[in-house]
């Protein structure tokens, strides 16, 4: 969807990477929007990315950079991708601020009506803006732009889970009245956006990388 809005809006040539989402139903929605001569559907997993080091001129990850980008390495492993002076661009679900205490505030942990509660073990992945801007400043790798909570961010979300039961297409259960509830105290959008330096040293997750040290 991230790729076709931006081919639609900004009409450059984009590779569509995704994990969850086949590219044989991406190709089909890339075909109906009428942008197939912009967008390549592709199926990869975020830390075997097959391509080449300074390839792309930007690099776009809406709602996905939070389940890989908390590990220390990895930024330096992402950002070989983006050509020296290139963009890259992120929004990821994350904190408006830390918990006091580090404790999860006791609405994200209640039931809503239906049954479910916000927090899961995988919220663990959820950062403040400030938490992200000092990992990607101590990599090294990027001179920073931008790394703050987007404005009304938790009203977007909310909105798009309303949006999305009201289709009938939700695969899990929606989580619009704990952001109704927080209303953006703890939760929201986080976006960073930064130009990239050259990238130097060794993939951190080339297949293969050990054994080939171990040879060497």
């Amino acid at each position: 969807m991230t790729s076709i809005f931006l081919a639609r809006e900004f009409d450059p040539h984009l590779c569509a990477a995704d994990l969850w989402v086949d590219p044989d139903d991406n190709w089909k929605r890339i075909r109906e929007m009428d942008v197939a001569d912009r967008v390549c559907p592709v199926r990869t997993e975020a830390h075997a990315l097959p391509f080449a080091a300074g390839f792309f001129d930007a690099v776009a990850s809406v709602d996905a950079y939070q389940y890989f980008g908390t590990d220390d390495l990895y930024h330096h492993y992402f950002t070989r991708f983006v050509a020296p002076g290139g963009q890259l661009g992120v929004v990821v679900a994350g904190l408006t601020r830390e918990f006091p205490q580090a404790t999860v505030p006791e609405h994200l942990l209640a039931p809503q009506a239906n049954g479910t509660a916000f927090w899961a073990d995988e919220c663990l992945c959820f950062h403040t803006a400030a938490w992200r801007r000092d990992l990607w400043q101590r990599s090294g790798r990027v001179e920073l732009e931008r790394a703050d909570v987007m404005p009304d961010g938790w009203r977007h979300w909310r909105d798009f889970e309303l949006a999305l039961a009201a289709s009938g297409k939700a695969r899990f259960p929606s989580v619009a009245e704990a952001l109704e509830t927080d209303a953006g105290r703890y939760l929201g959008f986080v976006r960073l956006l930064a130009r990239c330096r050259p990238a130097e040293g060794m993939n951190l997750y080339e297949p293969g990388l050990f054994t080939r040290l171990a040879r060497g």
